[in-house]
């Protein structure tokens, strides 16, 4: 029997699931069969769509508790049902942590750790009195794992996205499953902002071992997965979806000939 993701008659959110990496989660979950709402602040200019269905677009600010209780309760009212959450919303604006305010960090950090913690909440408290529970998975980042000089709030709250992944799996066991990806560079419409124009895109891709940076659908074939029952005993993880990961900084800067080493005096 081949395997494959069929999410027919499963109800999913997508926080900030209108444009970027988000419009990509959107639409793996469209291709799975799901039905999809996608919440923002503000919707996308064109529908996001695949194979001729359509996510269903509601306003929200997930930092707010009324907010994300009448996004929640609007979706059960229509739906009667919520069966998964990604918690996609989220990012920084480059600032160097010296010259930064404390507001500045402070809503950081509310944006991208206490919100996925605040639309979790509220998701479990449903998920918890269904037959079949439910799933929420995080969009971490590998701004968590290594240094994030000019985001260093950002890559804080993502490290404790990931602390808040297995402590949650743990508390909301065995009817809900939580898990994370941890996510490296991506190329979104918004890529020339943090990595210059097109030469510049192409020169960072070539650090990344497969030689490109990740796309939306990457990711959000990604949370399918974790979502789906192929996953149905993983909980409390953290996928990694970076491509390889970064090259360490010292391979470029060492002068060793590795094509012309030597093995017990012999040339190789």
């Amino acid at each position: 029997m081949a395997l494959e993701i069929d999410l027919s008659g499963r109800v999913v959110l997508v926080t900030g699931g209108v444009r970027g990496v988000g419009a990509g989660v959107s639409k793996a979950f469209l291709a799975a069969g799901a039905t999809v709402i996608a919440c923002a602040r503000r919707p996308a200019e064109a529908a996001v769509s695949c194979d001729g269905r359509e996510i269903e677009y509601l306003p929200c600010d997930v930092r707010d508790a009324d907010s994300v209780n009448g996004l929640v309760e609007t979706i059960v009212r229509k739906h009667g049902r919520l069966d998964h959450v990604i918690n996609n919303a989220g990012g920084a604006p480059f600032a160097l942590a010296a010259q930064a305010s404390k507001n500045f960090h402070s809503k950081i950090v509310e944006l991208n750790l206490l919100a996925p913690l605040l639309v979790s909440q509220i998701a479990n408290a449903v998920m918890q009195q269904q037959p079949d529970g439910g799933s929420i998975v995080m969009v971490s980042s590998v701004s968590g794992h290594r240094p994030s000089p000019g985001t260093a709030a950002y890559g804080a709250a993502k490290a404790g996205i990931d602390s808040l992944t297995e402590s949650l799996s743990v508390e909301w066991a065995p009817k809900v499953r939580v898990n994370s990806l941890v996510v490296g560079l991506v190329e979104t419409e918004q890529s020339e902002l943090h990595y210059g124009d097109q030469n510049g895109i192409a020169a960072v891709a070539e650090t990344i071992p497969l030689g490109r940076m990740a796309r939306p659908e990457d990711i959000g074939r990604c949370a399918a997965f974790l979502a789906s029952p192929l996953a149905a005993y993983v909980s409390g993880a953290t996928l990694l979806v970076h491509g390889g990961g970064e090259r360490p900084a010292f391979l470029a800067a060492a002068t060793a000939d590795h094509h012309s080493t030597t093995k017990e005096g012999q040339q190789v």
